[in-house]
């Protein structure tokens, strides 16, 4: 058996005689009417989804440095590089979830780990060329 939707309930207005001597009417749940809400009660809730969805992006968002903390994994200091690329995704996390601040502070250390490790990635791969080169003669 399914339950049914609909009710009868005494409902002030457009009420019909159903024989008994009192006005009812039969609803579905869905056409009840809610008492209005007070200002107090919309001024808590929280702002709809689409209202925040749409105005963070076109407000800045902060930049997570995500393809230049991929790039820099190509270097030869793998500890630093893939911290780099944990911060790019913890970045990118809270710009997502609305924390700007930590967005911001999270993507700056990415671009700093991202960067250091480029530069002792290249230091270390001229050093080790220019080593093998001169440790073999090609005379």
């Amino acid at each position: 058996l399914r339950g049914s939707k609909s009710f009868t309930a005494a409902l002030p207005g457009e009420t019909e005689r159903n024989g008994h001597g009192l006005g009812y009417k039969s609803v579905s749940v869905g056409h009840l009417e809610a008492p209005p809400l007070s200002p107090s009660r919309l001024s808590l809730g929280r702002a709809s989804s689409t209202a925040t969805s749409t105005a963070a992006p076109e407000q800045g968002r902060p930049r997570d440095y995500l393809v230049l903390a991929i790039f820099s994994c190509f270097c030869p200091v793998w500890p630093i590089n893939i911290v780099a690329l944990v911060f790019s995704i913890m970045s990118r996390n809270s710009g997502q979830q609305g924390d700007t601040d930590g967005a911001r502070r999270l993507g700056r250390m990415a671009r700093l780990l991202s960067i250091v490790s480029i530069v002792l990635g290249t230091i270390i791969i001229v050093l080790y060329i220019s080593l093998s080169v001169r440790g073999n003669p090609a005379f």
